[in-house]
C-alpha cells in the first residue's frame, strides 16, 4: 500500500468493516509507541450535525414573537 501525492491512503475493505470505520465517520491519528493509530475520533466531544445547525440559527429570528403567536402559527398549519 503506497500514499498518494495528496496523502492519502485506501482503508482495505476489511478493516473499516471490522472496525465500524464507514463513509463520512470522523477519525484521528495518534502517535503511540512509535506507531501511527488511526481510530474513530470520540464523538462524545463534539457537537452532532442537528447542534451545528441549531448553534447557526440561534439568534436569527428578526422579530420576537410572544408564546400566543407562535401557537397561532402552529395552529394555522393544523388547518390545511
Amino acid at each position: 500500500m503506497r500514499i498518494t501525492s495528496k496523502g492519502q491512503v485506501t482503508i482495505p475493505q476489511w478493516v473499516r468493516e471490522r472496525h465500524g470505520l464507514m463513509p463520512q465517520t470522523d477519525v484521528e491519528f495518534t502517535e503511540r509507541d512509535g506507531m501511527v493509530v488511526l481510530a474513530p475520533a470520540d464523538v462524545a466531544s463534539k457537537p452532532d450535525r442537528a447542534d451545528q445547525l441549531l448553534g447557526r440559527l440561534r439568534g436569527s429570528a428578526q422579530k420576537p414573537l410572544t408564546t400566543d403567536e407562535i401557537m397561532q402559527l402552529t395552529r394555522a398549519y393544523e388547518d390545511d
